[in-house]
């Protein structure tokens, strides 16, 4: 029988009650002990519907639980350092929102925490989990579409235009670590550098900033060891684009939407060759990205496999990030030193 890990969740956020909540709750190889909140109603709903036993006020009474295994930490951006911090040091796990921190100097200072503390610290970028993810990583190693030259990566929504004017969401406050750079540039980063399995050299950027001086909207050129090339946007302000496309010399593989939450759907992806005939789609059966996020973050908690996505892997798409906000308002070429 396998053993159950037992996790405590900081606070109430979206992405927690919509996603990784009901797949902590859905895994067989998970259950949530407890679920602190500053919003004792909030938290007493959430707890009803996803039959969680134990609420308690605050985030202290979570971290050293002595039954909590794990910690989920779903909190705004300037928040996750404290509390990851505060959890590694308790004993427990970790499993922290992306972006991992404000800047890759916290990131780097986390990944240290969790090394001395020899537990597993992860950032939650799902989409590396889902199986169309996995197919077209495989595709791409075993030279389907010949050397990769240019990855394209899009995340981008509009927000609603009264939270834009008035500036109060924590995603505008520079001092909650906001802008859509933070916000989903990390994924289009992470891709370019997954696919290309090595660092950018060098970042351009350019972007729009809002007049509290967080971004919002962003287009970042990074160039690779070898040669290759990545175009990173992220956005507040333009409509809905979750897509990326990898360029290779043979053939080109287009994700045209949902690239990074597919939700349950069936997920597709199309295949170009080089004279740009049509080629062909690809369907992969929806799955719970989510989920299998945190079933492979228990493997790894149970010492059954390596992480996917190290703590190392973070600091390196955090140090790219801090580059592309610095250039963007520099207006200069960052030259990157890569040696994390």
């Amino acid at each position: 029988m396998t053993e159950v890990l037992t996790w405590g969740v900081l606070g109430t956020a979206t992405i927690a009650r919509k996603c990784v909540i009901p797949a902590i709750q859905s895994s067989r190889t998970s259950t949530i002990r407890v679920l602190g909140s500053r919003d004792a109603d909030s938290a007493r709903n959430l707890a009803r519907k996803h039959h969680i036993q134990k609420v308690v006020g605050g985030y202290d009474a979570v971290v050293n639980d002595p039954g909590v295994e794990a910690v989920y930490i779903p909190l705004p951006n300037h928040l996750h350092r404290e509390w990851a911090l505060k959890a590694l040091d308790a004993g427990k796990h970790v499993l922290c929102e992306k972006p991992m921190a404000l800047n890759a100097r916290e990131t780097g200072e986390m990944a240290a925490a969790a090394q001395d503390a020899g537990k597993i610290l992860m950032e939650g970028l799902m989409y590396r989990f889902h199986p169309r993810s996995r197919r077209i990583f495989r595709l791409a190693a075993d030279g389907r579409i010949g050397s990769l030259r240019l990855v394209r990566a899009a995340f981008c929504y509009r927000m609603d235009d009264g939270v834009l004017e008035s500036g109060t969401n924590f995603r505008l406050k520079p001092e909650h670590g906001g802008g859509a750079l933070m916000d989903v540039g990390c994924y289009g980063v992470s891709t370019a550098r997954w696919f290309f399995g090595t660092e950018p050299v060098t970042v351009q950027a350019q972007a729009q900033h809002h007049t509290n001086g967080v971004d919002v909207h962003a287009v970042g050129t990074l160039k690779f060891e070898g040669g290759g090339l990545a175009v990173v946007e992220a956005s507040f302000v333009s409509a809905l684009q979750q897509t990326y496309t990898l360029v290779g010399n043979q053939a080109v593989i287009e994700l045209p939407h949902d690239a990074y939450i597919p939700w349950d759907k069936d997920a597709v992806f199309s295949i170009r060759n080089v004279d740009q005939e049509a080629g062909e789609t690809v369907t992969v059966r929806g799955a719970d990205e989510y989920r299998l996020m945190v079933e492979h973050f228990t493997e790894a908690v149970r010492g059954r496999t390596r992480l996917e996505y190290s703590p190392e892997d973070s600091v390196r798409n955090m140090r790219v990030l801090d580059a592309m906000a610095d250039a963007a308002r520099s207006g200069k070429t960052i030259h990157l030193h890569n040696d994390v």
